[in-house]
């Protein structure tokens, strides 16, 4: 048996530590940005965290038509949909170097 590669051991899990560390750091940076899609002109906007829940909805009136309904269902996905790009590529901008090297780490 060679033990010669212990010092190599010990040094990875310091390293995967400093890397699990990291990933969280940026897991919760990730959870406090918001992003904010619109539709119909900006009649309905939907703002969403970095977990992509919906924090915050605005309809404006003139877009409520009982009549319609679909119409209204129509715009929020839409609106929601486009703050979810946003996101993404908010995400993307400010993390996409950081995110590549680790997709490269685990293969």
């Amino acid at each position: 048996m060679d033990f010669g590669n212990l010092g190599n051991l010990g040094s990875l899990l310091a390293n995967a530590k400093n890397i699990q560390k990291q990933v969280e750091e940026m897991k919760s940076a990730i959870e406090k940005l918001t992003a904010t899609g619109s539709s119909g002109g900006g009649l309905v906007k939907v703002t969403i965290n970095g977990s992509f829940a919906m924090t915050d909805i605005h309809i404006d009136p003139i877009c409520i038509d009982p009549r319609d309904p679909i119409m209204l269902q129509d715009l929020i996905k839409a609106a929601h949909f486009n703050a979810f790009e946003k996101l993404q590529e908010q995400i993307k901008s400010q993390y996409g170097s950081s995110l590549s090297q680790f997709q490269s780490l685990l293969g």
